[in-house]
């Protein structure tokens, strides 16, 4: 009898510690978002489909939120403004509304309902300054109706379908009560309160098993030796003090597999290291604490095999077990491909096509390689349902039924594969790296990021020095002192891999500069508790203020010619210019496309210039789509191809997009140039133009850029032209 070829997803939870324990304040609101709209729907999904088996992974200091929220305890910024009747809050607190309560997918979580997308609209769209300048339009029962619609939006699929509230707010839409608020937000509190109940059920009723990660999700290899990242990044800048406390890697992994017995009564069943990240000391002490199982990424695999990953991919398809000082674990290598598909191309598609053509690629696995035996899918659990229809419900729930329902196929978690499957290749060395380009660039090696490892080995340092009691809680002794206990959650906190995700220019949030403040709070609540001196740097933000890939703002007017080749370097000398490499959001995607984005304009015209990191006429075939969204008063969208051509500009009306009767210019060739009249978009001095990018190939949106914010410009009238902004 042929063996079935096991497919394991892991799905892994995890957001940033967003609370200050000293304090006791929650610094942004994501824990309790993703705990209604995902952490509650992802394992309701799975005990809904028949046959469904996945492996769970929980980070405990989301666990740890997630139980302060259930216990009423957590109050973030958002809540605090979002409890009273508006009839209590000032100005400010009402603005907050109208800043921050559209902090949704447009597309799948604002479009969709008539009063959140008006409220949108009259709001300004985001657009910098509208909020402020419309506030004042909006009477006490439209900032309820946005109070209510802003959580109601970040409800789950599955949530609604269980409870019978979130339906019923649905179909009223608007005009609620203060009531109504009431009992929306009580209805998730009860919803948040049966989140880890409903993990647990699953996993005692063999469903679904449930792993662990360190427990600030540090990156471990970094704590074990911070000069391994020179191992895949040679020339790397590196912090000026050495960070080399292999203690303090084993200490957040311990205390995560305490908490977790703690919490759920057993251990769990394996480890998901943060990022993927391994190395050969942390797999050594990950081995240590007898758990049987960990992951990482194929491309870790790619570069530890002597000659790679076949062309077949065979080696992947295959559990490891790594071996050191006698102690052993197994290994598991994600399929990268497979994984990215589900996080960010499957959410545009239609579901029998998504879920067909992962089945398809299944079959190839099996056809290529006759020996297969498992395929590892391992993704964030939470970031990419809000870009699928109704969360992810239909494509989760097709996609687990067709798998159970394929021959030859079958869902299994990690630990059933491993007592499944026969011997296991042996492993004595991994090359250093993540699941992110099999390195550990994202979290080290750039100004900020080293200045940040530099504040953590001063702060250990000073705390070691300081305070005898500290010192025998970081060697890994015991202590009564609770001042010294929470010091040392302190450290850890800022250890996590989550504050140096944002430093650097790989990624953007418009919240960056409040993570750079929780990051230096952490520290500094390690000098407070022990009584010892806050060192004035750490008052000062480490985040620069500008966004990823700034280069440089418009000068003047421009009047280039549009063309698919750069003729004159002077024309463009004046225009703006945003490096579209250094984008991306809380999930990283593999390949950049495109490079530079030129922008500027006339009395008559916007202009753009897109540059690829390859000539676009190389890496775009002749049906890929280019287009240019602009959001003004609405949203504007011109589509380009290879060649030279003109097109209709395309207006967005109630969710369909319909011709303008305005004409855009374009040309595409080694780089992609566009002209837009002005007058449609019906700008005026101080005005302000959206912009943003979006490749589509064989009909499926396949890039997006900026990432996660448009850039907006502002037109300042005819004496000038244009001077830039950005959200941030």
């Amino acid at each position: 009898m042929t063996e079935p070829l096991y497919v394991s997803f892991l799905w892994h939870m995890h957001q940033p510690f967003y609370k200050d324990p000293v304090r006791g304040e929650y610094v942004l609101p994501w824990a309790y978002l993703h705990a209604v709209k995902d952490y509650y729907d992802m394992p309701a999904i799975v005990e809904a489909v028949e046959g469904a088996k996945v492996v769970f992974n929980l980070v405990p200091s989301l666990l740890e939120q997630i139980l302060d929220y259930a216990g009423g305890k957590a109050v973030d910024p958002f809540l605090l403004r979002a409890r009273p009747s508006p009839a209590e809050l000032d100005d400010g607190d009402r603005l907050f509304l109208l800043e921050n309560f559209f902090s949704a997918n447009r597309q799948r979580m604002i479009e969709p309902y008539p009063r959140y997308r008006e409220l949108f609209t009259r709001a300004g769209e985001g657009a910098p300054g509208a909020a402020a300048m419309r506030l004042a339009s909006f009477s006490e029962q439209d900032l309820l109706d946005l109070q209510v619609w802003f959580y109601l939006a970040w409800t789950g699929e599955a949530a609604r379908r269980r409870f019978p509230v979130f339906g019923e707010l649905i179909r009223k839409g608007s005009h609620f009560s203060q009531e109504d608020k009431e009992l929306l937000l009580e209805t998730q509190r009860e919803l948040i309160s049966q989140v880890i109940p409903l993990y647990k059920k699953l996993h005692q009723e063999g469903k679904v098993e449930l792993s662990v990660t360190p427990y600030f999700h540090p990156i471990m290899p970094l704590l074990c030796d911070s000069g391994i990242a020179r191992v895949a990044l040679p020339t790397a800048n590196l912090p000026s003090i050495p960070f080399r406390y292999p203690e303090d890697a084993r200490a957040q992994l311990l205390h995560a597999i305490a908490s977790f017995e703690r919490l759920f009564g057993f251990p769990p069943t394996g480890i998901w290291p943060s990022e993927g990240s391994v190395s050969d000391e942390v797999l050594g002490i990950m081995a240590q604490t007898g758990l049987p199982w960990t992951a990482s990424d194929e491309r870790v695999l790619a570069h530890t095999l002597p000659g790679g990953l076949d062309r077949e991919r065979d080696p992947l398809y295959h559990p490891y077990t790594f071996s050191k000082d006698g102690r052993e674990i197994a290994l598991f290598f994600r399929d990268q491909g497979l994984s990215d598909l589900i996080g960010f191309t499957y959410s545009q598609w239609e579901t029998e096509r998504a879920v067909g053509d992962f089945l398809a690629r299944l079959k190839e696995v099996r056809q290529r390689n006759r020996q297969a035996r498992v395929v590892p899918v391992i993704l964030d659990g939470e970031n990419a349902w809000e870009y699928y229809a109704e969360n992810g419900f239909p494509f989760l729930c097709r996609l687990y039924a067709a798998l159970v329902q394929t021959p030859g196929v079958q869902l299994a978690t990690f630990s059933e594969v491993l007592l499944r499957t026969g011997e296991r290749r042996v492993l004595e060395h991994v090359h250093p790296g993540s699941w992110i380009n099999a390195d550990y660039g994202i979290w080290i090696g750039k100004p900020e990021e080293n200045l940040g490892w530099d504040y953590i080995a001063k702060a250990r340092a000073a705390a070691v020095q300081g305070n005898a009691e500290m010192a025998t809680l970081l060697a890994g002794g015991e202590s009564s002192d609770e001042a010294a206990r929470q010091a040392c959650m302190a450290l850890y906190a800022a250890q996590g891999s989550d504050w140096f995700w944002w430093y650097g220019d790989d990624h953007f949030s418009p919240h960056a500069g409040r993570f750079d403040l929780l990051f230096r709070s952490h520290l500094m609540n390690v000098y407070q508790l022990l009584a010892l001196e806050v060192p004035g740097e750490l008052q000062q933000p480490i985040k620069k203020e500008r966004p990823p890939g700034f280069v440089r703002a418009p000068a003047g007017l421009v009047t280039p010619a549009i063309t698919g080749v750069v003729n004159d370097y002077f024309e463009w000398l004046s225009a703006g210019l945003y490096d579209l490499t250094r984008q991306g959001g809380a999930m990283h995607a593999a390949d950049n496309l495109l490079q530079s984005f030129y922008y500027g304009f006339d009395l008559e015209y916007l202009y753009f210039r897109i540059d690829g990191v390859q000539p676009l006429e190389k890496t775009f075939r002749p049906e890929d789509r280019l287009s240019l969204h602009l959001l003004c008063g609405g949203e504007w969208r011109l589509d380009m191809q290879l060649g030279e051509g003109e097109g209709e500009l395309q207006v967005l009306r109630e969710g369909a997009w319909h011709g303008s009767g305005s004409i855009g210019r374009y040309c595409m060739g080694r780089s992609a140039g566009a002209r837009v009249p002005l007058p449609p978009l019906r700008l005026e001095g101080g005005g302000t133009v959206l912009c943003y990018l979006c490749v589509t190939r064989a009909g499926t949106q396949v890039g997006r850029w900026p990432a996660d914010a448009a850039l907006p410009l502002v037109c300042a009238g005819p004496e000038l032209g244009c001077e830039a902004h950005y959200n941030h």
